[in-house]
């Protein structure tokens, strides 16, 4: 059996591989500073304060939301971050990829992510229809610097590390699945070369 036949399942990052943004937050604090008309400066300030315990889930934007209105001196309807958590644009090649291979494989997502924004984004696109497994950093706890979030997406899965590969366009996050048994591909997000995509595991060569 060929390595190719033994790859069973599909792992991509979000912000950066699925979508053209490289990151999410600043596709969120943009969209606000437009819509709020307030200086983006001041939402980084008040927004960044709270990111990585909105990464790990000890807490979700509606916990830190008032506060965040506070700092930045104007009461926003909640609405408005669920539509700036929509401010996304999908790859649309990265996306045609994964609907090629969602018949032959399990397609799952592993990223370091607020779980709101996520769920959102999946539950209102076609995302939904394409991934079998979503795996967010602030569901489990854990970032991708750390084994325990790739453990969950082979608890759910139900895959062996051999069998998976997972895709990213930050090469220190494919350090520890590599160590685990995951193929990895680096997907260069300025550069958007989609032939190690069809030629590395899982792919067409």
């Amino acid at each position: 059996m060929n390595k190719q036949h033994k790859i069973k399942g599909l792992f991509f990052d979000f912000d950066g591989v699925i979508t053209i943004e490289k990151q999410g937050s600043p596709t969120i604090i943009s969209y606000i500073s437009k819509e709020a008309n307030i200086p983006i400066e001041v939402v980084e300030n008040a927004y960044y304060k709270h990111n990585d315990d909105l990464l790990y889930g000890d807490i979700t934007h509606r916990d830190m939301w008032e506060q965040f209105c506070s700092d930045i001196g104007k009461t926003l309807d909640f609405h408005m971050l669920e539509k700036a958590f929509m401010n996304v644009t999908f790859d649309e090649k990265m996306l045609d990829h994964i609907k090629d291979k969602h018949s032959d494989y399990l397609i799952g997502m592993i990223t370091d992510n607020k779980a709101d924004r996520i769920n959102t984004i999946v539950n209102n696109t076609v995302l939904k229809d394409l991934f079998d497994v979503v795996i967010i950093s602030a569901d489990v706890h854990s970032r991708k610097s750390e084994r325990k979030i790739f453990e969950e997406a082979l608890k759910q899965s139900g895959l062996k590390a051999e069998e998976c590969v997972f895709i990213d366009n930050t090469e220190s996050n494919l350090k520890i699945p590599s160590e685990m048994g995951f193929k990895t591909i680096f997907f260069d997000d300025e550069k958007r070369d989609y032939s190690d995509l069809y030629t590395g595991p899982g792919g067409r060569g």
